[in-house]
């Protein structure tokens, strides 16, 4: 026992290093997304209510559309470290390659839709007849920057895969400061108002992605791999992606359907809930960048065929998911009296809110281990299982929502179905990895 627990704290601490030298650009990264439409909505604020109204309905277009194929980095990034992992580098980054040509398609197959469509699209996403013709530009414009912002995506999955988070967060800053000076000049100087807003997004988006694209370009040199499209790989990429659109799709039902529930309660009631939702997904970044440094490790690790090393990282990051949960949900519960009035001053609305807002940080552990078993079985590679789970968990979470107004529940009953949520969630991962059956080894998973 002398002998096996100094060995064991040093490779934790081993452990602890490497995931955090992971998360910590990785968060930084993640946090600098959110920031694009943040300095799109302070520029284009300053036009015209018209103006920021069909902002703020094409950017929620383009950010969902980006949300739903986030998939393209996923699965790119678990491809890519297995065989990294399997010492097989000019394999991983023509599978990067291949990821990177998938997002290419897909971008351009969804900028052609919306071209022609936009008009229509922005007033069925309920856009007012003022806002609905700066939507529509905006989302048209916007549409040819969508194969840039999907290779990026898959680039992004790359980097991570090769165990590089450091190179996305220095583009990802990159980005945001060249998206905003863009959008200044561009809005103002060369006065094309929310045109050029879209105009600058799209060179930023289209910078970002020759930025990542050299630097993969030169590992592809270095090493000696293929640049090429390969039908074979992309069809392979897409059929490795496609549990995880399920899985991501099944996610977003969810969202959708407490924000629904919400808004029957009431406007103060949905004023309330966007609130709480709001900061829970910027919580929900710091366990994202855990869930990041997982997908990495652990499709390295088996990879390498080191099934016992991947259990122990996985260990390891619950641990972290978990700690991360309690400290921030603590931070929450501090901070709440200066917290809220920073969203509202409507006295009623955070009333509303107080009671969610707890309920949510009480619940911010079980996220965290969530966030971070949903990264660790990613990175194995476990993706049709994800998507059947996160279908039982909507199936679950639906019926429990959809009563709270009936049986007179407020918002409080809406939160606490969203614990049920996660319980749920927290439940079929843990299943999963306790099991054994995502310790798949190899360069390639079969």
């Amino acid at each position: 026992m002398s002998h096996t627990l100094p060995w064991s704290r040093r490779a934790a601490r081993r452990h602890d290093r490497e995931i955090l030298a992971l998360a910590l650009p990785a968060f930084g990264a993640l946090v600098a997304e959110p920031l694009f439409v943040l300095a799109d909505s302070a520029i284009v604020g300053h036009l015209g209510t018209r103006q920021l109204a069909g902002l703020s309905v094409a950017a929620t277009l383009l950010t969902t559309a980006v949300g739903v194929f986030v998939f393209l980095a996923y699965a790119t990034t678990a491809a890519v470290s297995r065989r990294l992992g399997a010492g097989d580098h000019q394999g991983a980054i023509r599978q990067g390659m291949d990821g990177i040509w998938l997002g290419l398609l897909l971008g351009t197959v969804i900028a052609l839709a919306l071209l022609p469509t936009a008009p229509a699209v922005v007033r069925l996403f309920g856009a007012s007849p003022s806002a609905a013709p700066c939507a529509a530009e905006y989302l048209r414009i916007s549409a040819l920057g969508i194969p840039a912002m999907f290779a990026v995506l898959a680039a992004t999955g790359v980097l991570r895969g090769l165990q590089d988070t450091r190179t996305p967060l220095y583009v990802a800053i990159g980005g945001f400061t060249a998206n905003a000076a863009l959008n200044l000049g561009l809005v103002y100087g060369a006065g094309l108002g929310i045109a050029g807003s879209a105009w600058g997004t799209v060179l930023a988006q289209c910078a970002m992605a020759v930025c990542y694209l050299a630097v993969v370009v030169r590992g592809a040199r270095r090493h000696g791999a293929s640049l090429r499209p390969d039908a074979a790989g992309i069809r392979a990429c897409a059929q490795a992606g496609a549990p995880l659109l399920v899985r991501t799709l099944a996610l977003r039902a969810v969202l959708m359907i407490a924000t629904a529930v919400a808004a029957r309660l009431g406007d103060g009631e949905v004023a309330a809930h966007q609130i709480v939702l709001s900061l829970w997904s910027l919580l929900g970044y710091a366990m994202d960048a855990i869930a990041i440094a997982g997908q990495a490790i652990i499709g390295r690790s088996l990879g390498a065929g080191d099934t016992e090393g991947a259990r122990a990282a996985c260990r390891r990051m619950v641990r972290w998911g978990v700690t991360a949960g309690v400290v921030l949900g603590l931070l929450l519960v501090a901070v709440r009296p200066l917290l809220l009035p920073l969203f509202t001053t409507d006295a009623a609305v955070r009333d509303m809110a107080l009671p969610a807002l707890l309920i949510m940080a009480v619940s911010l552990p079980v996220t965290g281990v969530v966030c971070v078993l949903d990264g660790v079985l990613t990175g194995a590679g476990d993706g049709p299982y994800l998507a059947w789970a996160m279908l039982a968990v909507l199936a679950v979470f639906a019926p429990v929502a959809l009563l709270v107004p009936v049986l007179g529940g407020g918002l409080g009953a809406l939160w606490w179905a969203m614990g049920l949520m996660l319980l749920t969630r927290m439940v079929t991962l843990l299943l999963r990895t306790r099991s054994g059956r995502w310790l798949v080894t190899g360069a390639v998973r079969t």
